[in-house]
């Protein structure tokens, strides 16, 4: 089976440059954003990282929500985040880019939340975990509500790279802030549901035989219109038999009945 699609090679042409230029834009973007984190991660040594992380249910550390997602424990840390963002990022880039863009937002304030509602008091969340289970629940509730070619493919590799994020999202491992995994998912979720619109459905490719049924189907139209006969009722008349009038009505009396 082979597929037909009926643009001209130019179109399809410049199709395939649109969306070159949309992966690299977004894995510009990804690649901004871990050398952002590598900077601050550099940084940190020289300044008092608690202090802006957040603090569970404490004022001074809702100021975490914020910057929280630029700091990292360690260098492994940093690392396997820095790998998430890039391919997840690059991908719901890709795919999406204004729902991308719209739901990064959520997706930071979601995943501080998480750990500052749910966290246990006297801990210190911080790492761009949350952010990346974001994005990829993200992309898997997309695929699963817009169901296209395109979405559906994001979804499986997203599943494929990081399906365990499905787990991490609940308590397992000491030391790992689920709370923030947890807020981070329930924000991409909701920003799937809200953003799913946000970026037009890609045109359908059409297989051979269902260009072929149609183009029959057209020929068989023109065949129609050009052999068989007009419908009655498009003739215009051209002259109307006069109809007789109908007699007006008589009103008889009857004389009163007499018992």
């Amino acid at each position: 089976m082979h597929l037909h699609t009926p643009e001209t090679p130019l179109d399809a042409k410049a199709q395939g440059r649109l969306d070159r230029a949309r992966i690299v834009r977004a894995l510009k973007w990804s690649l901004g954003f871990v050398l952002l984190l590598a900077t601050v991660f550099l940084a940190q040594p020289h300044f008092d990282v608690g202090a802006w992380a957040v603090a569970p249910h404490e004022l001074r550390g809702l100021v975490g929500i914020l910057t929280a997602p630029l700091l990292h424990g360690s260098f492994e840390h940093i690392a396997a985040n820095a790998a998430a963002l890039v391919l997840l990022g690059t991908l719901a880039g890709s795919v999406y880019p204004q729902a991308t863009i719209r739901s990064l937002p959520l997706l930071w304030l979601g995943s501080g939340l998480g750990a500052w509602l749910l966290g246990e008091t006297g801990t210190r969340h911080l790492g761009a975990s949350g952010v990346t289970h974001g994005l990829m629940f993200l992309v898997f509730v997309l695929g699963l509500l817009r169901r296209d070619r395109p979405a559906i493919a994001a979804a499986m590799i997203a599943f494929l790279l990081y399906g365990g994020m499905l787990l991490t999202v609940l308590p397992r491992e000491a030391g790992v802030s689920w709370q923030a995994h947890l807020g981070g998912a329930l924000a991409g979720a909701v920003a799937a549901f809200l953003f799913r619109r946000s970026d037009p459905l890609a045109p359908r490719r059409k297989y051979s035989w269902e260009i072929e049924e149609e183009m029959a189907e057209e020929a068989a139209r023109i065949e129609r219109e050009q052999f068989e006969p007009e419908r009655p009722r498009d003739v215009p008349v051209l002259w109307n038999r006069p109809q007789p009038q109908p007699p007006r009505g008589v009103v008889l009396r009857f004389p009163r009945r007499e018992d």
